[in-house]
């Protein structure tokens, strides 16, 4: 009977040492899983920072302008530098030419001629003045450019000007004063439309593509030569662009 008791408390004591060892295996187990998750953890966190670093550059890199769909113009020093002579002659806020509604962003530049052979800047801005009090039609425009290349800006462009139609709402517009019936500029005029054309797109983050012909929003024949010319509406694009480059 002694014998007996003596194998069965070495059987449990083996048996105690077989749990005791696989007690002290769980641990060491319970450790690699732990780390496995750790490891699985900090990668999904590196991750997740290099994705915040590229959209927080992206933001610095990509047009700040993309992020927002109210008005937005840059006001940085080299902009101001090459800021054409601007003589702002606004018009008196009325619903003929000049209404005071807010413009959204601005996405892009609309050309046009004034159809009034041999008229100055300032004949036609203030004709778009007078309209507050003969009521004859809704017309005005942001600028007009002159024969002698001045520039009088008669609407604020974060002001709707009634000049494109549809495109009031998200466009400056520019009206180009030209000598005869042909819609042909004269070079002063050119120039000083390549100018203000390029600062604008420069101050609203756009390129030479955002400049567009009265035409092409609702195919009315305006700007005259620009239409029935199309290598010169081309070639007007592309000095544009060549002049945002140089700036």
């Amino acid at each position: 009977m002694q014998a007996e008791k003596t194998k069965k408390i070495k059987k449990v004591k083996k048996t105690s040492k077989v749990q005791k060892g696989k007690k002290t295996k769980k641990p060491e187990k319970a450790n690699k899983v732990q780390n496995k998750k750790l490891r699985r953890n900090m990668r999904i966190g590196i991750a997740v920072l290099a994705i915040l670093l590229v959209i927080l550059g992206s933001v610095k890199i990509f047009k700040p302008s993309w992020f927002t769909d109210m008005y937005l113009e840059l006001t940085e020093e080299k902009i101001e530098a090459v800021e054409p002579e601007i003589d702002v002659e606004l018009l008196t806020v009325n619903p003929y030419s000049r209404p005071g509604t807010p413009t959204e962003k601005i996405t892009g530049i609309v050309v046009h001629y004034t159809a009034n052979p041999g008229a100055t800047a300032m004949d036609n801005r203030n004709y778009f003045e007078n309209l507050k009090d003969g009521h004859d039609t809704q017309v005005s425009s942001n600028f007009i450019i002159g024969l002698e290349g001045e520039i009088v800006q008669c609407v604020p462009t974060w002001e709707v000007a009634y000049a494109s139609n549809s495109r009031n709402i998200d466009t400056v517009s520019i009206e180009c004063c030209h000598p005869d019936e042909t819609g042909k500029f004269n070079e002063e005029t050119y120039k000083s439309m390549v100018q203000l054309c390029a600062w604008l797109c420069m101050k609203f983050e756009l390129d030479e593509n955002a400049v567009i012909r009265h035409y092409d929003v609702t195919e009315k024949i305006c700007p005259k030569y620009f239409v029935e010319n199309e290598e010169a509406w081309e070639k007007f694009k592309k000095d544009i662009g060549r002049t945002l480059r140089d700036f």
